[in-house]
C-alpha cells in the first residue's frame, strides 16, 4: 500500500479557500436573519437586500448631524440603480429624537425629502439593541453617538464603519461603496 504525501502548506492551500468561503456564507446566512420595522409599515430587512451593500446610520432628527440626512439620500440617489441600499435607523438612544415615528417621517420627508428605507425609533447600543446592532457589538462595532455609518458588503460581512464626523458623501464612505458595488 503506498501513502501520498503532501507538504502541510498545500494542504493548507486546499482547505483554507473553502473555510473562507463557508465564513462568508455563514456571515451572510446570518445577516439575511436580521428585520426592522419599517416606518412606512411592516417589516424590512437584510433578506430583500441579498448580495447588495447596505450602508446603515443610526439618525435623531435633532442632532448637529442632522443634516447629513441630504448627505445619505444623495449617496443612495446615486447608487441605488446599482444596487446600494442605504437604511436610516432613527435611535433616541443619545436623547436627540422626536417623539414618535409618525414625526420621524414627517420630518425626514419635509426637511430632507427622504426616500430612503428607514426604520422605527430603535435602539442601537446596550442589551435593548436591535439584534442587527447586537451582532455589529460583536463584531466590534457599537455605535458612539448619531450618525454612526456601517457599511455590510454583498457578501454579508462588515465592510467599513465610520463615526458621526464622516459625511456619508466623503471620499471614504463612496470609495468603500464603490469598493462593495464592483464585488456585487
Amino acid at each position: 500500500m503506498q501513502h501520498l504525501v503532501f507538504p502541510l502548506s498545500m494542504l493548507l492551500l486546499a482547505v483554507l479557500p473553502s473555510v473562507g468561503v463557508q465564513a462568508a456564507t455563514a456571515e451572510e446566512a446570518q445577516l439575511q436573519e436580521f428585520r426592522f420595522n419599517s416606518i412606512d409599515g411592516g417589516q424590512i430587512g437584510f433578506r430583500d437586500w441579498a448580495g447588495r451593500p447596505v450602508l446603515v446610520a443610526n439618525t435623531a432628527s435633532l442632532c448637529g448631524y442632522t443634516p447629513q440626512y441630504a448627505d445619505l439620500q444623495a449617496l443612495y440617489d446615486d447608487y441605488k440603480d446599482r444596487g446600494l441600499v442605504v437604511l436610516a435607523v432613527p435611535s433616541d438612544d443619545f436623547n436627540q429624537e422626536l417623539g414618535s415615528d409618525a414625526e420621524v417621517k414627517d420630518y425626514c420627508e419635509l426637511h430632507y425629502d427622504l426616500d430612503l428605507p428607514m426604520t422605527t425609533i430603535s435602539h442601537v447600543k446596550g442589551d435593548a439593541a436591535l439584534p442587527f446592532f447586537a451582532w455589529l457589538r460583536e463584531h466590534g462595532f457599537e455605535p458612539q453617538w448619531n450618525f454612526n455609518k456601517v457599511l455590510i458588503g454583498p457578501d454579508g460581512r462588515v465592510a467599513g464603519t465610520w463615526g458621526s464626523n464622516e459625511s456619508p458623501t466623503g471620499p471614504a464612505i463612496r470609495g468603500a461603496v464603490e469598493a462593495a458595488l464592483g464585488a456585487s
